[in-house]
């Protein structure tokens, strides 16, 4: 599908003939293209002065081998990578992500996502991305620790506080962060705030485990409410079960929602009688275990096989909490028959363009990953101000900040879509809110 602006699918056409190999990339950058046709049409300088076309390309773009040695003294080589994608308003920002699927065109695609998102959150930071095509599942702590360290031995050349501050992704919690950490330390001499997600003894931020979750929920709270509905007695459906769903299930439950299922790569549960949280936080934080235990072991829920199955749970909102391209157009369209009046973005892309379309054609409350997941990268911000200052705030604090910046950042998004002709499309106004702070500073910047 061609992009009605005649520059601006050229570039299109530039972008996919460049790197015709980066599927993953092609998709986030059509998206922002598509929404910026009035801002082109508005403001041809951006044209003229090259920001459109140093937009889709990323600033440095780093590729390195990881050797790293399991308990039977076996070598194995893993492929490493960072994207510094952007940093007109602030060092490089983003996760680092472990899984077999990394590869330049995943890590590209959320790199470009991250500099609008970093961007939506009002915070001076920029957009940055990496990890790495390693698994952590089945590893031990000893083997995690040295594939860790091997990463960074690199890694370190490349990052810094006022440079590049990486944070945790899918396959990156606390435990890899904290081999991480110390691995940058030994190796720089330094106890400087270059990682975040830390653990709370070593400059870690209340707060920073909940706030993707917790941000999402705040921001679906807001555009609720602005279309007279609230999670007060709401069936809510989360996909995934790590840290953003687990989150995001605990303030839905808050606000007065009901979880009913959850999700991993296997399957997911059903659980009429509402998600039991401390059993799930048990079974996924604790043991590290499939999702399937939960059924073994709370009376009454279900597992099914088929993760992609869980759209077919009929519910209230719903919440895609796990990976890229997980809702597909089948999956929008079981939930708009079951009566599903919103669908808000937790993980990183998580609708196919065709899901997206789908539900905002049909009127379906819809809000895009870029704005409404911009909670954890929020806080890591917050949690870089709380370094730099040899200071820490209350979790109150931290959670009073982050829940005024999701309201802030859908305010914008709000404004921004219906200021270009497109009001209720958070998609268009995200994009745009989230590019025109970006653009404007590159150009100030002169040639970029």
């Amino acid at each position: 599908m061609s992009i009605q602006n005649e520059y601006l699918n050229g570039l299109m056409e530039r972008v996919v003939k460049r790197d015709p190999n980066e599927p993953e990339f092609h998709q986030a950058v059509r998206e922002v293209l598509t929404s910026l046709v009035p801002v082109a049409n508005a403001r041809p300088e951006l044209i003229k002065e090259g920001v459109m076309d140093c937009l889709v390309e990323p600033e440095r773009m780093i590729s390195f081998r990881v050797p790293w040695e399991d308990d039977k003294g076996e070598i194995h080589i893993n492929r490493g990578f960072r994207v510094q994608f952007n940093s007109a308003i602030g060092p490089y920002k983003g996760g680092l992500r472990f899984h077999p699927s990394v590869n330049q065109s995943i890590v590209k695609f959320l790199g470009f996502e991250q500099t609008f998102k970093n961007s939506l959150t009002g915070l001076p930071i920029g957009g940055g991305k990496g990890g790495a095509d390693f698994d952590p599942h089945g590893k031990s702590d000893s083997e995690v620790m040295r594939f860790c360290q091997s990463f960074m031995n690199e890694l370190f050349k490349y990052i810094g506080p006022d440079t590049d501050v990486p944070a945790g992704d899918i396959g990156v919690g606390g435990r890899e962060i904290g081999y991480l950490f110390g691995q940058y330390k030994r190796l720089s001499n330094e106890f400087t705030g270059v990682l975040t997600g830390k653990g709370l003894t070593y400059g870690g931020s209340l707060a920073r485990t909940e706030a993707t979750g917790y941000g999402l929920c705040y921001f679906t709270d807001c555009l609720l409410k602005e279309h007279g509905k609230s999670f007060e007695g709401a069936t809510v459906v989360v996909s995934g079960s790590g840290n953003v769903a687990i989150y995001a299930c605990d303030k839905a439950t808050q606000l007065g929602g009901k979880v009913v299922a959850m999700s991993d790569s296997n399957g997911y549960i059903y659980d009429k009688d509402g998600i039991d949280l401390a059993l799930i936080k048990q079974i996924k934080e604790v043991e590290r275990a499939r999702i399937k235990v939960y059924a073994e072991r709370k009376p009454g829920s279900e597992y099914h096989e088929g993760c992609v199955n869980i759209w077919n749970v009929p519910c209230d909102i719903a919440l895609p909490c796990a990976t890229q391209n997980e809702l597909p157009l089948e999956g929008a369209k079981t939930l708009m028959k079951n009566g599903c009046f919103a669908v808000v973005e937790g993980s990183n892309m998580p609708s196919t363009p065709e899901a997206m379309d789908a539900l905002q054609e049909a009127g379906i409350l819809f809000a895009p990953s870029k704005a409404a997941n911009a909670g954890g990268v929020a806080v890591s911000a917050l949690e870089m101000s709380q370094n730099s200052m040899r200071f820490s705030w209350s979790f109150e604090e931290v959670d009073s900040r982050l829940k005024q910046i999701m309201a802030d950042l859908y305010r914008n998004a709000s404004q921004a879509a219906e200021q270009y002709g497109m009001k209720g499309n958070l998609v268009a106004g995200a994009n745009i809110a989230g590019f025109l702070k970006v653009a404007d500073s590159m150009l100030a910047y002169g040639l970029v």
